[in-house]
């Protein structure tokens, strides 16, 4: 917008001031013209007394001395007998017929004018047509640099201030109206984020204002309807515990057998889903408020947190942190504990006792890996395990997806391969609010 309109205002004031120094400059030129031939017609009535005055000699010096200006006048006599007193001496039809007639004429030429006056001796000397010298003044252009290169050059300099005045007043017009524009896109795109703060700066033109208060509307209707959003899945969450656990129970009292433990192991998968969606509601109500949380001290917690069941279940539990590795990332310690304690959960939960597991973090380009692996029988080929309550690996299949969102929520990745080990190996990748640092 701000570079369109300067190459608007730069054509529309080049083809102004075009139309008016055009014209102005060749203007100029015929006033400079007119000057000269005014000058001329005096030269040729002084010219004219030295003449009357019948001496040649006179009239040669004269002539010399007038001509010895550098005004763009040559003035020359030309006598009936063919002596030309003065630079350009020659007969032309135009003199003869000058002098024949006895008027005086002005006839123009490639580059100004020249002036034929016949100079009246007198009845003294017969006043013969045919002895009547002339004289002849050619008025050509001036030499340069003149008054009117000096004119020109004055007006091709004021046109140019003016051009560059209209381009300076557009630049700053452009940025009055492109810096509330570009303020106001930032802010819409900060809509979202974990600042506090979601509305729009109003300012700018009125229409650039109005565009604001409809964009802080809408974010405030937005947040209203994610609040409710919010307060709906809670209450519906919490209102669900009951009868899951009137469900349960009844599934207790019932006699040992297949289809009770089917049936425990629904309740179970349900119970689990409540508590996930109790989780998201919570996240939900989180999210903006706490800022990035700092990746080694959440797992050294957390793995000194798991160590004891691990010493109880014969397992080795190996933590491998690299020295002075420092990393934050975009999540709250209550989300980064959780996304932890799904993956160690993972290998407590599913592999037997004596089992070893390792967790480390690996320094990646721009993020930091939680690595969790184990020496296990691995993953159970050709399963989904990341997918949302179907795993049929005999698990709520909740544990793997949550830790799926989690990652995904904070712009990372969650792979599972095979580990080194011959178990599973979760890679969980976060990117970091500030790169790394070690100290």
């Amino acid at each position: 917008m701000r570079r369109a309109l300067i190459v608007t205002v730069a054509a529309t004031s080049s083809l102004v001031l075009l139309a008016m120094l055009v014209p102005l400059a060749l203007l100029i030129r015929n006033y400079d013209l007119e000057d000269r031939l005014a000058r001329a017609a005096l030269e040729v009535q002084a010219t004219e007394t030295v003449v009357s005055r019948q001496d040649r000699g006179l009239v040669a010096t004269y002539v010399d001395r007038i001509n010895a200006r550098d005004s763009g006048i040559t003035t020359t006599v030309l006598y009936p007998d063919g002596i030309g007193v003065g630079p350009r001496p020659g007969e032309s039809a135009a003199v003869a017929e000058a002098r024949r007639s006895g008027r005086a004429r002005v006839d123009d030429t490639a580059t100004g004018a020249r002036i034929l006056v016949p100079v009246s001796l007198g009845a003294g000397a017969g006043d013969v047509p045919d002895q009547t010298p002339v004289v002849r003044v050619d008025v050509g252009a001036d030499p340069f640099p003149s008054r009117v290169h000096l004119a020109w050059a004055v007006l091709a300099l004021v046109g140019l201030a003016i051009l560059a005045g209209a381009l300076l007043l557009a630049d700053r017009l452009g940025t009055s109206f492109v810096r509330p524009i570009r303020r106001l896109a930032d802010s819409a795109g900060r809509l979202g984020g974990r600042d506090g703060d979601q509305q729009v700066e109003v300012a700018g033109p009125p229409e650039v204002q109005e565009l604001a208060r409809s964009l802080n509307r809408l974010v405030v209707r937005i947040e209203g309807l994610l609040e409710r959003e919010r307060e709906d899945l809670a209450d519906l969450s919490h209102r669900l515990r009951t009868p899951v656990t009137a469900l349960r129970l009844d599934v207790d009292a019932l006699a040992p057998g297949p289809h009770r433990d089917r049936l425990v192991e629904d309740v179970e998968r349900i119970h689990a889903m409540v508590d996930q969606l109790i989780l998201q509601a919570r996240r939900a109500q989180r999210d903006g408020l706490d800022g990035p949380t700092e990746a080694v001290a959440v797992l050294s917690d957390r793995a000194e947190f798991w160590r004891p069941l691990a010493e109880e279940q014969g397992r080795s539990f190996t933590l491998d942190v690299p020295p002075g590795l420092r990393g934050e990332v975009p999540l709250s310690r209550d989300d980064l504990e959780a996304l932890v304690d799904v993956l160690l959960d993972n290998v407590f939960s599913h592999t037997p006792s004596g089992i070893a597991a390792t967790v480390r973090l690996e320094a990646r380009p721009g993020g930091i890996a939680l690595v969790v692996e184990d020496d296990g029988d691995g993953f159970p080929a050709g399963t989904d395990m990341t997918g949302r309550g179907r795993t049929g690996a005999g698990s709520t299949g909740l544990g793997l997806a949550i830790a799926e969102a989690t990652t995904s929520a904070a712009a990372g990745t969650l792979t599972l391969e095979r580990s080194a080990m011959g178990g599973a190996l979760v890679v969980a990748v976060l990117p970091t609010v500030a790169g790394l640092s070690a100290r």
